[in-house]
């Protein structure tokens, strides 16, 4: 199998492993993906959460399994022992059971459909993206839910926030943030966040693109460096991908003054060289929220200096 992982940054591009579970198709992005085994005897854990089917120690390393047909619904199916691959997302190895694992196909985030709120809610929806291979439909699972859904403290966590000076609270409610994140429980969990910091002017965009045509709009009104302090994006969405938003508002003579930081999952080291690569400014994994606003703090507070001493 082909898994030669893009090494350019800013494409708008991706490799998705197929894999499938009864007779429908899912994908993954293969970023997330360190390996993938035969199916190899998995230790049942007491008292597990039910779709937990057990762990196994692969290379001295004890790692949970996470059985996907029962996620999703699907009954057991015996006759098929199926295969394992394991994960690395939000700082966290994490092993999944699927039937079989079909290939790697390279894809533009342009052509991955958002799934519409009758099949991915904020509260029970694990889909993420759909795209069309061949003749069938290709659904892509949001296993960052999967997994915060069966240990919420993987999940964003909002006690990680400290109490702010009134003062602090206040000055940031002056500074716009401009947010482009796919997923709505996410998105929910990050404004929720930032405004119980004090960051309460906030452009939330479902992705890349989104927030791309906005900042267009406003630089056409000759309005963004004002409307705009910060950019705080994913990089996994429809469309366009936060490292192609990054790329292009550092490559505009303008717009490459405003600070970006990359808020994802998917930060490794290959994938925070992809971030450098295209100008990032900060990159920090999901589950460091708190980390999130001292980063925040500290590029405005750069870029206001910066417009106040007229260098831009």
């Amino acid at each position: 199998m082909d898994t030669n992982i893009l090494l350019e940054s800013g494409t708008n591009e991706l490799e998705i492993l197929e894999f499938k579970i009864a007779d429908n198709y899912y994908g993954i992005n293969v970023a997330k993906i360190i390996e993938i085994l035969n199916y190899q005897h998995v230790t049942p854990v007491p008292n597990a959460h039910p779709f937990v089917e057990g762990i196994f120690m692969p290379r001295d390393t004890i790692i949970s399994v996470i059985n996907l047909r029962k996620c999703l619904g699907y009954p057991d199916d015996p006759d098929n022992e199926g295969l394992l691959f394991i994960t690395n997302f939000n700082n966290l190895n994490t092993a999944f059971h699927v039937d079989q694992v079909l290939g790697i196909h390279r894809v533009s985030w342009e052509d991955i459909n958002t799934p519409d709120s009758t099949i991915s809610s904020d509260a029970n929806g694990v889909a993420t993206g759909v795209i069309k291979l061949d003749d069938h439909l290709v659904v892509i699972l949001d296993f960052e839910k999967i997994v915060a859904n069966i240990n919420p403290s993987t999940a964003l966590d909002v006690s990680q926030l400290g109490e702010s000076p009134e003062d602090k609270i206040k000055k940031r409610g002056e500074a716009p943030i401009m947010i482009a994140e796919d997923s709505a429980l996410l998105s929910k969990m990050i404004i929720e966040c930032l405004k119980k910091a004090g960051y309460t002017n906030l452009n939330v965009n479902v992705n890349g693109k989104e927030a791309w045509d906005k900042l267009t709009e406003m630089k056409k009104k000759g309005t963004i460096l004002d409307d705009v302090y910060c950019i705080v994006t994913d990089i996994e969405m429809p469309q366009m991908d936060g490292h192609r938003l990054c790329k292009l508002v550092k490559s505009d003579d303008e717009m490459k003054h405003i600070p970006v930081i990359i808020f994802s999952s998917l930060i490794n080291d290959d994938i925070r060289r992809k971030g450098e690569s295209v100008g990032a400014d900060a990159q920090l994994t999901k589950p460091e929220i708190g980390q999130l606003v001292k980063a925040i703090d500290d590029l405005v507070d750069k870029y206001e200096v910066a417009r106040k001493d007229k260098e831009f």
